[in-house]
C-alpha cells in the first residue's frame, strides 16, 4: 500500500504564496513511490489547482479541500462546495478535523453527512478523529474513537475509497508527540474498529509530525502516512517528511 503524506496548510498562504511553493516545490521534490496530498486555504484552492496541473510529476501529486457542505450548490453562505473542488481536478475532502469539531461545533451526524455526499461525488473523505488529553487520561481514547468512527461513517460506502486520519488533539500545533508505543496501541485500536464495522481505509497519524521523528513514526504498525500541519508549510520540511520512506 503507498503512504498518503498530507499537508494541512489550515488559513495560511494566499494564492500568490500557493504559486511560490509549488514553484520551489516542483524544483525540490523529483519523486516518490508514495502519494502527496496538499489541502490549502479555500482561496487558493485554485492557485493550488493550477500550480500542481503544470508539474510534471512523476509520482501521486493530488489536493483537496479542508471542508465542504454536504450539498453541491445552494443558500449556504460562506460554506465550500466540493463539486467546485471535483471540476477543479482536486481529489480530497478532509472532514472533521478537531478545529472543526471544536471551533466550530461540527458533530458527527453532519460529518456522516459529508462523508457520503463526498464518496458520492466520487472524491474521497478524509475522516479526523481523536481524543483530547482529558478523555486520553481518563482512559477514553478508544471508547471516542469508536463514537466517532461509528457515527462518522454511518452513512458511508463501504465499498468507495476512504482514509481515516488519527490525530490526538492534545498533539495538534503543541509540540506534543505520542509516544511510539501511544500511537501503535491507538493505530492499532483504529484498525480493528474500522474492520469491525466493515471498513478498510489507510489509517494516517497527524499530530506535530516533523522531519526528526517521521521516520520513526512511518515504520509503526497500521501508520500508513501523514497529516501534517505546520511542518507542511516550508519545502524543506515537508519534503523530509515525505522522504521518510
Amino acid at each position: 500500500m503507498k503512504k498518503i503524506f498530507a499537508a494541512n496548510w489550515k488559513l495560511f498562504k494566499s494564492p500568490k504564496e500557493t504559486r511560490e511553493f509549488f514553484a520551489q516545490w516542483s524544483e525540490a521534490f523529483k519523486g516518490s513511490k508514495n502519494e502527496v496530498v496538499f489541502f490549502p486555504s479555500a482561496m487558493s484552492l485554485e492557485a493550488a489547482s493550477t500550480s500542481i496541473q503544470k508539474i510534471n510529476a512523476g509520482y501521486d501529486l493530488s489536493f483537496g479541500v479542508q471542508n465542504a457542505y454536504f450539498q453541491a450548490q445552494g443558500a449556504f453562505t460562506g460554506e465550500n462546495s466540493a463539486a467546485v473542488v471535483k471540476e477543479l481536478g482536486g481529489k480530497y475532502v478532509l472532514i472533521g478535523h478537531s478545529e472543526r469539531r471544536q471551533l466550530f461545533a461540527e458533530k458527527n451526524e453532519l460529518l456522516a453527512d459529508k462523508v457520503a455526499f463526498t464518496q458520492g461525488l466520487g472524491l474521497v473523505p478524509m475522516l479526523c478523529i481523536g481524543e483530547t488529553l482529558q478523555e486520553r487520561e481518563a482512559g477514553q481514547t478508544k471508547s471516542v474513537l469508536k463514537t466517532q468512527l461509528t457515527a462518522g461513517l454511518a452513512k458511508a460506502d463501504k465499498v468507495k475509497t476512504l482514509v481515516v486520519a488519527y490525530e490526538p488533539v492534545w498533539a495538534i500545533g503543541t509540540g506534543k508527540v505520542a509516544t511510539p508505543e501511544q500511537v501503535q496501541e491507538t493505530h492499532k485500536d483504529v484498525f480493528e474498529i474500522l474492520s469491525t464495522l466493515g471498513f478498510t481505509a489507510p489509517i494516517l497519524y497527524g499530530g506535530s509530525v516533523k522531519p526528526d521523528n517521521a521516520a520513526g513514526l512511518i515504520q509503526i504498525p497500521h501508520v500508513d502516512g501523514f497529516l501534517v500541519g505546520g511542518a507542511s508549510l516550508e519545502v524543506p520540511s515537508f519534503q523530509k517528511i515525505c522522504s521518510a520512506i
